[in-house]
């Protein structure tokens, strides 16, 4: 039997911006649980959460970390996540499998631009929310100022518990406006001492109670039917209230604590387990059949896989949430992904780095498990006979990219081995191998994500890499009508080659006429890979080149518009007409006429007035108020077209279309521009001609590149 039934398991993410004080709440809650018996400090690089060496040389949450505890009768599982958007995948998958978010504020910040995007990730998952005011005791803590702008960045819904007697050093006493008490906390925190309300407070306290009372009333028809015949609530019906408030997103309660000096956060625990609910109190998960799965430990067997971490001498250990039935070891079950059967060997508990083996776990309960072959990120498993497959989660697309090598030559496939294995556990780094700039890219959320990537190819995989600036995918086109004609003759000896081509090229848009002037006799439209298209005409009359050459002659032209001739970028957007030709009755053939093709195709786009056409982002960026000058600055210096600034919650949203040419490095300029409190999202939206000087500079240093190429 299981320690615990679902209904006394809880399941939390610790959320915030950076340094708002996750992973020290979380050792908090380890420590008064008696997880733990001394609580360990991030500057001490103790803690149970950062135990990862690259963490702890950093000072600061890199990855997700599960951890559990125990209180009164209830196991809590912790994650704690990230605080910087490079890592926000880390906080969405948190996010899939958490029944509660306590997002943290620094009560001497306020609400910072990470917090914001985080709460953005809990409206799209409807995630139940307590908001937790951290670091009172800080000498500029203002816990007024930071309640205030937590109601106006995410609304009137946001209700104060708790508030305290005093903010700064002196700060050991929390008024709990729920339970209509004082908890004053020893000078070492821990265990408070519960006391009345002073009577200088009672009038706000009553105040805030009856405004806690009416909110939760407010959303239930028959509580509001009690709390109108009493003009109170009892502590059962509160409870019962505040948790359907929870799961309908009508309510956000804020708790105070400091859990650097481990006050208030036993308080937060009791809401936790007493309030809060569990995994089969929400609503049921949706299949992607559109079925609903209930969370029931007598159910079907399914399960989610939300991380997957890879450990030396260990191998691929997969986290996961039992939705549905009861996991136990040795048990064997169906990936709905991709059909093929995995055997649960071991089962684990996890606190931190630290893996403690169980038999089963229960519908609701987060676990651990090895060596899953075939077994990734957003996978389902579940019971043979059924087919169940739960919605993936959403992993938001990057905003930085660079070229990767390895130092030492003949390392590549090493290096694919260990670019293969960061993107099994990391969903949001990702990994192209690009023929058109002949490099291998990744692409990634920022220089923080970018760095933790690096350490981990020279550190866990042994290999020296570099990185450098990623080609730019250029386009090349026309803006004329060009005409021209290539013979290609050779002999030498037996058979030679003989090829003559008449060609017409033109820029193509849609909706252009027929060529003028020309017997069209066949036309042909190849939407092209990377955009655009080729339209290609047969115009050929009295059988001046044979039909069985047309296609050879489509070769030679797709050949070069693979290689452009300025730059040697893909070509797009050009009508191709073949109006006459010569041949030989011995030497022709189909080589002579892709080459004659290639060649009169060159000749002619050079001629045709060529435009080189660079791509172009759209690029937003969310910053406050007194920064929008400095980030506007900036992106002018990056040729950028602001379009447009807007408001979007207490942010400044500025909108440009910037060349990608211009965006190498900006997420590092950001960042130092705003001290981290700006963030940026783009994403292409369309080719525009390149200026003119910068034109023929590209042009200039692409024969220079070729001429050395070729020596």
């Amino acid at each position: 039997m299981p320690e615990f039934d679902t209904s006394h398991v809880k399941n939390i993410a610790l959320l915030g911006h950076a340094g708002s004080g996750k992973t020290t709440l979380a050792e908090c809650m380890l420590f008064e649980a008696g997880i733990i018996n001394r609580r360990g400090s991030v500057a001490e690089r103790s803690t149970v959460g950062d135990y990862h060496e690259l963490e702890q040389e950093r000072g600061n949450s890199i990855f997700s970390k599960l951890m559990h505890t125990k209180w009164k009768g209830y196991k809590i599982n912790i994650i704690d996540t990230p605080g910087y958007d490079d890592f926000n995948g880390e906080v969405i998958s948190a996010l899939r499998v958490a029944d509660t978010g306590v997002l943290l504020l620094n009560a001497a910040m306020g609400v910072e631009v990470g917090a914001d995007l985080i709460w953005d990730y809990t409206e799209r998952f409807k995630t139940p929310m307590l908001i937790a005011i951290n670091k009172l005791d800080h000498d500029k803590a203002d816990f007024e100022k930071t309640l205030r702008q937590a109601k106006e960045h995410f609304g009137s819904k946001v209700i104060a518990v708790q508030y305290p007697m005093e903010t700064g050093p002196g700060f050991n006493a929390i008024v709990d406006v729920l339970k209509m008490n004082l908890y004053k906390f020893p000078a070492g925190g821990g265990k408070p001492e519960k006391l009345p309300i002073p009577d200088s407070e009672k009038e706000r306290a009553e105040n805030l109670h009856k405004e806690l009372v009416e909110a939760v009333a407010v959303n239930d028809e028959m509580l509001m039917d009690h709390y109108l015949d009493k003009g109170e609530l009892d502590e059962d019906e509160m409870r019962v209230g505040l948790k359907k408030s929870l799961i309908n997103h009508d309510i956000f309660p804020v708790f105070c604590i400091s859990a650097e000096k481990d006050m208030g956060s036993g308080r937060l625990m009791g809401f936790i387990d007493n309030v809060c609910p569990s995994a089969n109190e929400m609503p049921p998960q949706s299949t992607k059949a559109g079925d609903k799965l209930t969370c029931d430990a007598n159910g079907p067997a399914c399960l989610f896989i939300y991380k997957t971490t890879s450990e030396p001498h260990v191998g691929d250990l997969s986290f996961f949430k039992v939705f549905s039935g009861t996991i136990k070891t040795g048990m064997e079950l169906v990936n709905e992904n991709n059909g093929v059967t995995e055997k649960i060997n071991q089962l684990f508990v996890v606190e931190g780095n630290k893996r403690t083996p169980v038999n089963e776990l229960v519908a609701g309960d987060i676990g651990a498990t090895l060596k899953l072959k075939n077994t990734h990120v957003n996978n389902t498993l579940h019971v043979k006979g059924k087919n169940m497959e739960l919605h993936p989660i959403v992993f938001p697309a990057p905003n930085m990219t660079v070229a990767i090598e390895a130092v030492k030559k003949g390392e590549e496939d090493k290096l694919s081995q260990a670019l293969h294995a960061l993107r099994e556990e990391d969903p949001t780094l990702l990994v192209e191998v690009s023929a058109e700039l002949r490099q291998i890219l990744i692409h990634c959320q920022g220089d923080m994500h970018l760095a933790v990537a690096k350490w981990k190819i020279e550190h866990l995989h042994k290999l020296e890499v570099k990185f450098s600036k990623p080609r730019i995918p250029y386009r090349e086109t026309i803006r004329k009508v060009s005409e021209s004609t290539y013979r290609h003759k050779k002999q030498s000896g037996g058979s030679g080659q003989f090829g003559e081509v008449f060609m017409r090229i033109e820029p193509w848009y849609e909706g252009l006429a027929d060529p003028h002037g020309l017997n069209v006799r066949h036309r042909d439209e190849y939407p092209l890979d990377w955009g655009g298209k080729l339209v290609y005409y047969n115009c050929i009359v009295g059988g001046a080149i044979d039909v069985r050459f047309l296609p050879s002659i489509l070769k030679g032209v797709m050949e070069k518009m693979h290689e452009g001739p300025l730059t040697g970028s893909y070509v797009r957007d050009v009508r191709v007409s073949v109006y006459d030709g010569k041949m030989h009755p011995v030497d022709s053939n189909d080589i002579s006429f892709k080459i004659a093709g290639m060649m009169a195709f060159k000749q002619a786009f050079q001629q045709a007035d060529p435009q080189l056409l660079e791509p172009i982002w759209h690029v937003d960026v969310l910053c406050p108020d007194d920064l929008t000058g400095a980030v506007m600055g900036d992106l002018q210096t990056r040729r950028a077209l602001v379009e447009g600034i807007d408001t979007e919650g207490h942010f400044q949203k500025i909108s440009a279309k910037v060349p990608l040419a211009e965006m190498d490095g900006y997420s590092s300029s950001l960042r130092s521009i705003t001290q981290g409190r700006a963030r940026f999202s783009m994403h292409f939206h369309e080719y525009a001609p390149v200026p003119f000087d910068l034109q023929r500079k590209l042009i200039d240093d692409y024969h220079k590149y070729a001429e050395k190429e070729e020596v």
